[in-house]
């Protein structure tokens, strides 16, 4: 058989690293999976729902750290990927979507299924780009995987299907390097540095997702200044274990230590950090940022030093220029800060009265029962928040939460990737009803693909976070009810190990037997719907907004909604 442009890209992608593309066959992609088929090379993962591709091939890049590809037909095929690859974008995720395309002779005349893909992908990507003729195919997927991996985000690759399935022509060797510079801040820099931390009273560190790699380094700082450690949602798995000096997180989803650290300090380092919400940010305090991205520099928050250079080895050339701290009362205060926020969530994290089930009790024997090397995944809104207050992180452990881009339906989709690339770890989608009813379909995925991920559903009958938000707001919640189906009974059918837990009597053995099913298995669990999911700090407007709802639900005939909604505020 003659050797086709697409051969080509296959043997491209898979010298990049690429394994698993994942995504829906037909039509304008048939020689694709074809050539994907023939190769062997790369794993392909068949979903139901492109979107869920986009995710799954995200988580996989991301916690592998190598390049997955996702992979769709012409029009509406590839469009769908839209939500799952902006979030595996935003996740600085290195993926490729071959989005295939109608025959280029066509393109221009309105044809049927033929969409701009250029004009759709452009802003949630770090390169798109359509191969036009077979003689550029070679440098231009080369060049794809390149910007995917050292951009850290989505490439889409446009591949017309005359061009896919014509004769891969003779090319220069065109292949994917990995450059791995280590940058540092100069020494003038590093001098400025030290000299404000010297200087420096009450000292906190703010680290980030930068500090992957440098979990040892952040603690010997810390230990040097006698600083608290606060972090960002997204520098979880890597700062919170084995971590004297850990307060927590700041911001919405945080907790008290890691917001009165921020908030009482009058110097304050970022690292690898690049927070969004300014309101959690010091008003007075001296800011100093270091970030591999010199234009993340006081994006945020105005600071007055800024340096780039990754983290590791910018804390090690800055530690010997730093003085050993003697007064550790700041430390102190906040890890006492720290130590009351974290027993206030425990308390929430218990078997309810009256038949109750908390989803804090619920994470909280997820967590005290899975493997210490599983991987977390959890659908934007209330299950992301558990996960990232009551998942304990282990030093070996993953989560992987939608943050940046804020979806729904993320959690499971993500678990198919997470388990397609580690099939010998444990995956857990800690799912919302609302997300899991969204993509459901890939549920059938599990089997088909004989992936062996536990799903458990927060099922409150409602869409939790937007009815949390309505209330605040002072607005009667409206259009959040959830009239659900028995999810266990769905999961059977599809051939999934299934329970239904209503009683929390019952879900400690439920959990441990839902984890060590074989294959993949659901647990569908009645939580409970007035559940609050409450910040650290409650701005006055908040408080009048609360206010305003239980007056407006009084008046309209829902006292008992009212009522309920104030008893799980105020008792375990």
């Amino acid at each position: 058989m003659t050797r086709t442009v697409a051969d080509m890209m296959v043997e491209v992608l898979a010298e990049a690293g690429a394994r698993r593309c994942y995504g829906v066959p037909g039509d304008t992609l048939n020689f694709f999976t074809d050539a994907l088929r023939r190769s062997g090379a790369i794993r392909w993962v068949h979903v139901r729902h492109e979107e869920a591709g986009a995710f799954a091939a995200g988580a996989d890049a991301l916690l592998t750290d190598e390049l997955a590809l996702c992979a769709g037909s012409c029009g509406p095929g590839s469009l769908h990927f839209i939500n799952g690859l902006y979030e595996s974008h935003r996740n600085h995720a290195p993926v490729v979507l071959i989005a295939s395309q109608i025959i280029r002779d066509e393109l221009g005349f309105d044809f049927p299924q033929e969409v701009d893909f250029k004009s759709v992908y452009k802003a949630g990507s770090v390169f798109c780009e359509e191969i036009r003729t077979p003689a550029q195919a070679r440098r231009m997927t080369a060049m794809a995987a390149q910007a995917a991996l050292a951009k850290r985000g989505a490439a889409v690759l446009i591949v017309p299907v005359d061009v896919s399935s014509a004769p891969a022509p003779d090319e220069p060797h065109f292949a994917v390097h990995r450059a791995k510079p280590v940058v540092c801040p100069s020494d003038a820099e590093l001098d400025q540095i030290a000299a404000a931390l010297n200087e420096g009273g009450k000292v906190a560190i703010y680290g980030g997702s930068g500090c992957e790699h440098a979990h040892d380094q952040v603690v010997a700082l810390a230990a040097r200044l006698k600083a608290p450690v606060a972090r960002t949602s997204r520098a979880k798995d890597f700062l919170e274990h084995d971590n004297p000096f850990d307060v927590g997180m700041t911001g919405v989803f945080g907790t008290d230590g890691g917001y009165h650290a921020l908030m009482d300090c009058d110097t304050l380092l970022l690292l690898g950090c690049d927070f969004a919400w300014r309101q959690f940010y010091p008003s007075k305090a001296k800011i100093i940022q270091v970030d591999i991205d010199g234009a993340h520099l006081g994006r945020r928050h105005p600071v007055d030093i800024g340096v780039v250079g990754d983290i590791a080895p910018t804390l090690d050339a800055l530690l010997p220029r730093l003085k050993a701290r003697e007064d550790g009362g700041f430390l102190e205060t906040s890890l006492s800060h720290a130590h009351k926020a974290l027993a206030a969530l425990e308390k929430r994290a218990v078997v309810g009265k009256s038949g109750v089930i908390h989803p804090q009790y619920l994470t909280e024997l997820i967590s005290r029962h899975a493997a210490p090397d599983a991987v977390f995944t959890a659908d934007g809104g209330s299950p992301m928040v558990w996960c990232l207050r009551h998942i304990a992180s282990s030093g070996r452990n993953r989560t992987i939460v939608s943050l940046s881009h804020g979806t729904m339906a993320n959690a499971m989709p993500q678990a198919l990737g997470a388990q397609a690339a580690y099939p010998d770890r444990q995956v857990i989608s800690l799912s919302g009803d609302g997300g899991i009813s969204m993509l459901l379909g890939d549920l059938l995925t599990t089997v088909q693909e004989q992936l062996p991920i536990k799903v458990v559903v927060f099922d409150n009958g409602s869409l939790g976070f937007v009815e949390l938000e309505q209330k605040v707001e002072g607005l009667l919640d409206a259009y959040t009810d959830l009239k659900n189906p028995d999810f266990a009974r769905v999961a059977e059918a599809i051939g999934l190990w299934s329970r239904r837990v209503e009683r929390p009597e019952d879900l400690e053995s439920a959990v441990q037997a839902w984890l060590a099913a074989p294959g993949p298995a659901l647990l569908d669990v009645l939580t409970d719907r007035y559940e609050l999911v409450m910040p650290q700090t409650v701005a006055p407007g908040q408080v009048f907004g609360m206010a305003l709802y239980s007056a407006k639900g009084v008046l309209s005939g829902r006292a008992g909604e009212v009522a309920d909604l104030i008893k799980g505020a105020i008792t375990t």
